[in-house]
């Protein structure tokens, strides 16, 4: 009988630490996740916030052109 529950616990213990493990590659496959879902929304805010600066820069250098040419 002592045998039966040696051999149990070394198996639990076995199976413990691979359903342990699962449970951790599945939290890390939910943070990589979550990074990269944070790297895309950053690109994007980036790629509006520089698109605004060119149609500011846009803007403002065609009321310059407009100013330059009434002065004339």
């Amino acid at each position: 009988m002592s045998s039966l529950l040696v051999t149990a616990g070394k198996w639990g213990g076995i199976l413990t630490l691979i359903a342990l493990l699962i449970a951790l590659v599945k939290q890390l496959i939910t943070l990589v996740g979550f990074i990269m879902f944070f790297l895309k929304a950053a690109l994007v805010i980036a790629f509006v916030g520089l698109m605004l600066l060119i149609v500011v820069t846009m803007m403002r250098t065609r009321s310059r052109r407009r100013r330059e040419a009434e002065e004339l």
